[in-house]
């Protein structure tokens, strides 16, 4: 048992034969014990080089290996989910000195990622995707006549979406050979929520009374093995082998623990979900506050004054920061678990009975439930505040995990409010405007921390009204969001004009015709893609009034952006200073 992360490279010389799974595969099985224990610490210091997903990788390192010695990978498909379970995986298969640098720059994707290695059979950032996809592998392998076994692993709370069980549903209609791998531990990033996690803990406590934790899975017409002990390659070994064996949907029920092997993650599973670059683990530095942290004491403000407030989230009490809520306001905090379609219904129905739901939600997951925000609150044009976490670019976990389209998504939708805060006094002012009006409204802001902090008294802002913080000469930049300050830097860089625009729907169109009548080139300025944001939104309204001034839009470009800093992203955007100062240049050397 590891009680600390080591700060030096850890003597593996098991490990360090294997760079790809075939010489794996070459070792007799009485030094897969010794190898678990090699990757086991080349995990916690290579995580500790690179910071990064911790916990669930730790928890399925046994399982690893008895998967890839037993499969001839990558003939075999082998698929995971959800992906932050991968790290072991990609030690093994040939990017182990790679590791240290995975989440940066250049360096290996925290996830599955198709195009950076042939074992990675499927890309995965999203959870809850992975027993459709193996499905569709094994139908697809059996209509061309080729031979190969495909497993999906799923865990960490991804069973409980309902996507997962719409595969399960269909698999036994396929007569397909197929292998789902439960990897329980009981967590997602907090502690599993639901039914389902209320079953399997039950029955894997007393199997003996009423139903087995069979029962589920056979009525889906799966083949059920388990409960397996996960961490014992004794017994996952032959359970392994014999499921793989077996014709048709089979289900193979592991228990396993979040952390596995390091005692700090195994008395808290949640608090090592995901660890930063560190030197001991004992000295990681207390966080300053986030735009999360800002959303957090807001909502136990407002829920102080209005006890028709619930809020919402979907597995993600942590990130969202409602730790608070949850302890003060129990009967009205509602964790779904990763179920974001059923997140947004639920809130439609409170909504219709005259509760007021606030739904805390990453606007990368956002995507998962559009169908269900436009279908069922904005036509119904129900009375609900979205907290879109994480918007804009969110640096190491890359493009699966950016929440670049929230904009165009939401732009779209007739009466949708939506507002784009810069800092702590804009957010907060900016969720009690959105909670007081009568429809849906969005708030989207950044991962990240935040300028200043507030805790004045709430007041609705005019909608719209922007903030004319800069007045200039020829250019005026239209700010939406968190890339103030960068945009500040530039207007004073070139003696231009600034405006905080703050409301993407609806725009302050009187705003926009006296910048527009008063200056050469409007500038947009987001944290969103080009494509259908806040400049396309300036860009129609210049378009409808028949104004003919220039606008130049920055913002995210019409392509996928791949992990590294935030910084760096930036960068790599023209978003930074020196992007920004070099695009208006052109445009107004292009201009004269």
């Amino acid at each position: 048992m590891f009680q600390t992360i080591p700060s030096e490279r850890p003597q593996t010389p098991l490990l360090d034969r294997i760079d790809d799974p075939s010489l794996l595969r070459a070792l007799p099985r009485a030094q897969l014990p010794a190898l678990a224990e090699e990757l086991r610490a080349f995990l916690l210091y290579s995580v500790g080089q690179s910071g990064g997903h911790f916990g669930a990788g730790l928890g399925v390192i046994e399982l690893t290996i008895a998967l890839h010695y037993l499969l001839d990978t990558p003939h075999d498909h082998l698929i995971w989910d959800v992906g932050h379970q991968c790290y072991p995986h990609k030690i093994l298969t040939g990017r182990r000195e790679q590791m240290p640098n995975i989440r940066h720059k250049d360096g290996p994707s925290p996830f599955p990622k198709r195009e950076e290695s042939i074992y990675d059979s499927f890309g995965v950032g999203h959870s809850s995707t992975s027993i459709s996809a193996a499905l569709g592998m094994a139908i697809a392998d059996k209509l061309q006549g080729i031979a190969s076994k495909t497993v999906a692993v799923i865990g960490d709370g991804a069973m409980t979406a309902g996507m997962a069980f719409e595969a399960l549903n269909h698999a036994a209609h396929t007569g397909s050979d197929l292998l789902v791998i439960l990897n329980d531990n009981d967590m997602s990033i907090s502690h599993n929520e639901g039914g389902l996690a209320s079953y399997l803990a039950k029955n894997l406590k007393s199997p003996t009374e009423g139903e087995t934790t069979a029962a589920l899975f056979e009525a889906l017409e799966f083949e059920y093995t388990g409960p397996v002990d996960g961490h014992d390659l004794d017994k996952l070994l032959p359970a392994l082998e014999l499921t793989l064996q077996r014709p048709g949907p089979q289900f193979l029920h592991l228990i396993t623990k979040k952390g596995k092997g390091f005692q700090p993650a195994e008395e808290d599973p949640v608090g090592y979900h995901s660890i930063t670059k560190i030197e001991p683990i004992n000295q990681l530095k207390v966080p300053k506050v986030r735009y999360s942290n800002i959303f957090g004491r807001w909502v136990c403000d407002m829920a102080e004054q209005d006890d028709k407030l619930c809020a919402i989230t979907p597995a993600m009490r942590e990130g969202s920061d409602l730790i608070r809520f949850s302890q003060r306001f129990p009967e009205r905090y509602f964790d779904v678990a990763i179920a974001e379609q059923h997140a947004l219904t639920l809130a439609a129905g409170m909504a219709c009975q005259g509760i007021k739901p606030v739904v805390a939600i990453y606007s990368t997951f956002l995507q998962r439930a559009y169908d269900q925000l436009v279908h069922d609150v904005s036509i119904q044009k129900l009375d609900m505040l979205l907290a879109i976490d994480r918007a804009g670019l969110v640096g190491e976990d890359g493009a699966t995990h950016a929440g670049t389209f929230d904009i165009a998504m939401l732009r779209c939708l007739p009466d949708c409010l939506i507002m784009t805060p810069a800092d702590a006094e804009e957010m907060r002012q900016m969720l009690y405007t959105g909670y007081a009006c009568q429809g849906l409204a969005a708030v989207r802001y950044p991962r990240g921390t935040v300028a200043g902090h507030s805790e004045t008294e709430m007041q609705a802002l005019p909608i719209p009204s922007s903030r004319d913080l800069r007045r200039g000469k020829r250019v005026a930049l239209l700010n939406f969001g968190p890339l103030l300050d960068t945009a500040r830097a530039v207007a004073e860089a070139g003696d231009y004009s600034l405006q905080d625009m703050r409301f993407v729907k609806p725009l302050d169109t009187e705003a926009l015709r006296e910048l527009a009548s008063s200056h050469d080139l409007l500038v947009s300025i987001e944290d969103h893609s080009v494509v259908g944001g806040a400049g396309s939104a300036v860009s129609e309204f210049l378009q409808q009034q028949q104004i003919s001034t220039p606008l130049l839009s920055l913002g995210i470009p019409d392509r996928w952006i791949s992990h590294a800093s935030r910084q760096e992203q930036l960068q790599h955007c023209a978003l930074d200073e020196d992007g920004m100062q070099r695009a208006i240049r052109r445009a107004l050397s292009e201009s004269d």
